[in-house]
């Protein structure tokens, strides 16, 4: 082990897994946990005779780091390493690609495809491969992708088959559930182990050289007093009272404080309850409420012009959207308060002190010629845009030499990064042309990102996993972990709860670490067949909710303007992904916007145009017209846009597979059999 580079504590916890045992590696952020399980995939692959590794991630850009960074350059000369994700044409044949392949290393959702596809080129079994490697493991729970991939495992080992891969998983925590006594932390941890069909290992010799490896920042609460006087806050508060009493809420709704995010679930429920019961005022007063509410939780945060343009830029949208009396209302308010909102926004008096202290926490660590580097830890997307507009333009901070760019996850629209971004953004953080990354929860877990300095926590309400995860990118020896945070607010409490919680997972491994082998595994078979049981129910209950109603009962409404647009038995399901109304009079309801531009390409579709609801001013999207197989051009819709009217009442879904029914698959014969029917014969 020595030639490979690994330290004794890492030699130590992957001594099980040398020896064939599927186990869960715990070790902290910056602990090597990447480089223990190439070493065990690297034995296994010299030992095991027909051996083939898969290793799984859960982030498209976790693929390509883990390529490249650690597989390729260890096991590369020897074996064949592939890397696939939604991104690659390789994910297209799968089956392929794992049969000329010694190491695979793809995205959880590719290989669970893979198992359920019943096309030769596509499909793959577990038993194709010996060593199956679960990155970031913790995320084996509920219904993530993860945890039914392991499901199937699951469902074959209980079944008494043999050729079943070694589990190798990787963590940093796996966190306590939400529990808060060590019991159902304990019983946590143990339904991490069952559904992983793992124990878990960590260093018990060599604890000081782990810790000396991966020293703990200094940690700091920076802490600033509540604003004495907050006009434009006030001003926004005074707005959501007046559109309060004009939408006459029923008796028995009661919302929470405003600014707040119990606030924000209330009006969400609101929203719904308008739909349901058709009432588009206290629909649409909800959704422009929850957009004050964001307004002040950006005050909060940010600058008070930060959250009067958030609020600026949503009714840009609804200007030219006015259906009726409500619509005009709510827009008439804001154009009568915007002169005195921006008045007070740009009243410098009433800015938010914990810009202020933030720049103060930042100077403790950056200065001309001081070579720091850092993280700021920050909410949202936009919050990430709002930061770094301000560090370019403040002037201490730029003399300070500080040079900030964003990191966001991946994704489709304007805020978020491609794949290839992100990698230019960590390649000049390294390279140092960049020395500060303001980023949201994507550094925290997985990303190889250079030691730093400095970690900001700002403005984040997270569990106790995240909190240990952000924390370990601060790894520079003497380095600093701030919290920046109003005196008596929710973040001070929260990070106190997550070092209680950090030390009770602690705890709760310790103990399972302590089972006799015996009572271990009694217990974790027991917690599977539990899982298994549960799973069927709920695949029963899914069943039966998808065939409550016949398709031809369903009635699809606008859910902005309540007007009636389509048919249940309007809509087919493509490629088991897309839902899409094959009504050809269903066109003459909507109206096209924009290109979609998606950063990657499809085998037998491609993005068209931006939809969105005809009915005079409603404007509401739907989703986009989708070019199928370079010919049918077909509405691909977004449930969450519209509300269903059942036989027994309306209701809302947010994603397709909530339904009450069935959806038929879409047949590109039958769609054009009438067009073609000499040639379909």
């Amino acid at each position: 082990m020595a030639d490979f580079g690994l330290r004794s504590y890492q030699e130590e916890v992957v001594e099980k897994a040398l020896q064939g045992e599927n186990v869960i590696i715990w070790l902290p952020t910056g602990g090597g946990k990447t480089r223990a399980a190439v070493y065990v995939a690297k034995r296994h692959l010299e030992t095991r005779e027909n051996a083939k590794v898969v290793v799984l991630v859960n982030k498209v850009h976790l693929v390509d780091q883990h390529f490249t960074k650690e597989f390729d350059p260890h096991l590369g000369q020897d074996h064949n390493v592939a890397a696939v994700s939604g991104e690659s044409e390789e994910k297209d044949f799968f089956a392929l690609v794992m049969k000329k392949s010694d190491v695979v290393i793809c995205t959880a959702q590719i290989l669970y495809n893979a198992l359920i596809n019943t096309e030769e080129a596509k499909h793959v079994e577990l038993s194709d491969f010996s060593l199956l490697i679960i990155d970031e493991c913790h995320h084996t729970n509920k219904e993530s992708v993860y945890n039914k991939i392991m499901r199937c495992y699951l469902e074959k080992k209980l079944k008494g088959e043999r050729s079943l891969p070694q589990i190798l998983g990787l963590t940093a925590s796996p966190g306590t559930g939400g529990a808060k006594s060590l019991e159902n932390a304990v019983e946590h941890v143990l339904q991490i182990c069952a559904n992983l069909d793992s124990a878990i290992v960590s260093t018990k010799n060599y604890a000081p050289e782990l810790e000396k490896k991966v020293p703990r920042p200094i940690k700091t609460f920076d802490i600033v007093e509540k604003r004495p006087n907050d006009p434009f806050g006030d001003h926004l508060k005074w707005m959501m009272k007046l559109i309060h009493d004009f939408m006459d809420l029923p008796r028995d709704v009661r919302l929470r404080e405003c600014g707040t995010q119990e606030y924000e679930a209330d009006v969400v429920e609101l929203e719904k309850h308008g739909v349901i019961e058709k009432n588009r005022l206290l629909a649409q007063c909800a959704l422009h409420l929850r957009q004050y509410n964001d307004a002040l939780l950006v005050h909060d945060t940010l600058q008070m012009m930060d959250a009067y343009q958030s609020l600026k830029e949503f009714y840009i949208t609804k200007l030219n959207a006015a259906f009726d009396g409500t619509d005009f209302f709510l827009v008439g308010l804001f154009e009568e308060n915007e002169v005195e909102l921006k008045k007070l926004a740009m009243d410098s008096r009433y800015e938010n002190p914990k810009m202020a202290k933030l720049e103060s926490t930042l100077l403790k660590q950056f200065g001309p010629g001081v070579p720091s580097k850092g993280i700021l830890f920050c909410k949202t997307r936009r919050s990430t845009h709002c930061l770094r507009d301000w560090v370019l333009k403040n002037r201490t901070l730029q003399e300070a030499g500080i040079k900030a760019d964003i990191l966001t996850g991946a994704g489709n629209g304007i805020t978020y990064m491609t794949q290839h971004e992100q990698a230019d953004t960590i390649r000049n953080f390294r390279q140092g042309t960049l020395n500060l990354l303001i980023s949201t929860s994507v550094a925290e877990e997985g990303l190889d990102i250079p030691e730093c300095n400095l970690v900001v926590r700002y403005g984040l309400l997270t569990n106790e996993i995240a909190q240990q995860q952000a924390s370990g990118r601060a790894r520079a020896r003497d380095s600093q972990y701030s919290v920046v945070a109003q005196k008596g607010g929710r973040e001070v409490r929260r990070e106190l709860i997550n070092e209680y919680l950090e030390e009770l997972t602690g705890k709760a491994i310790d103990r399972v670490q302590n089972m006799s082998p015996q009572q271990f595994r009694r217990k974790i078979t027991d917690l599977q067949k539990q899982a298994i049981i549960a799973c069927r129910v709920a695949e029963s209950q899914k069943t039966e909710k998808k065939s409550r109603y016949a398709a031809s009962s369903i009635q699809l409404f606008c859910r902005n303007c309540f007007g009636l647009v389509a048919s249940g038995s309007d809509i087919r399901l493509v490629d088991n992904a897309h839902y899409v109304n094959i009504n050809p009079d269903f066109k003459n309801q909507y109206k096209l916007g924009g290109q979609l531009n998606l950063p990657k390409s499809f085998e037998d579709w491609e993005p068209g145009r931006r939809i969105c609801c005809n009915n005079v001013n409603c404007n509401k999207e739907w989703g986009y017209e989708m070019k199928y197989k370079k010919v049918a051009i077909l509405p691909n819709l977004a449930i969450k846009y519209f509300a269903l009217e059942t036989p027994d009442g309306r209701m809302t879904a947010k994603k397709w597979k909530d339904v009450p029914f069935a959806v038929e698959d879409f047949s590109f014969e039958d769609y054009y059999k009438d067009s073609f029917a000499d040639y379909l014969d």
